[in-house]
């Protein structure tokens, strides 16, 4: 019998959970599935060069296998939802612009965590995660919650401000946004365009 044509790799195999962002961690690296699978246990076969990653025995994404520096990130733009595609092409100065349009204290958290870590990539997640929250509640509301964590902390996480969305009452967001309107000369970066023009959807991950 001749030798197969292609030279027999040794494989391993994992499970991972598909992360709110629609990656995997493997090896402290990072690779997309179809966001339809979020929060499914998926099943990931590791070559020296391939990462396979497949659900119910059904092969969903394939990616070169990332090597080098960890925390690097191997993403298919079609496995994205449409609203978030655009993120690809998102970057420091661009958030830092969409948290100033919010108000100023949106940007302070904003500008905090893009500069928290060593690699201002490893912080994208986080300051998505904040712009959700502002899909998902208000931007008016988000300016009123980074005006309180600034209160406790002068560099909040996203987790942070996820946790503050959960404890703060109706009433503060209301107070929050009287005296919004009662002095609107404090807040130069009043909202002028809506959620579409930055990509935002009112959709609950």
């Amino acid at each position: 019998m001749p030798l197969p044509a292609t030279r027999f790799e040794l494989a391993t195999w994992k499970q991972a959970t598909v992360q709110f962002n629609y990656h995997i961690s493997v090896d402290r690296m990072f690779y997309s599935v179809p966001f339809q699978y979020i929060r499914e246990r998926v099943d990931v076969r590791l070559t020296d060069t391939t990462v396979e990653i497949f659900y119910k025995n059904e092969r969903i994404a394939s990616h070169r296998r990332l090597t080098g520096r960890p925390g690097q990130y191997a993403t298919v733009q079609a496995h994205m939802p449409k609203e978030h595609q655009q993120y690809l092409e998102w970057d420091g100065d661009r958030f830092r612009r969409w948290a100033k349009e919010v108000g100023p204290n949106t940007y302070q958290v904003i500008n905090s965590i893009l500069t928290s870590g060593r690699i201002e990539q490893q912080t994208y997640r986080s300051c998505m995660g904040v712009m959700r929250l502002a899909d998902k509640h208000s931007k008016a509301k988000l300016e009123a919650v980074c005006t309180k964590a600034l209160k406790f902390t002068a560099a909040p996480s996203y987790k942070g401000i996820k946790n503050l969305f959960a404890t703060m009452k109706q009433e503060d967001f209301a107070s929050a946004e009287d005296s919004k309107q009662e002095s609107p000369k404090k807040n130069p970066y009043s909202l002028t365009r809506g959620a579409k023009y930055y990509g935002g959807k009112n959709n609950v991950d």
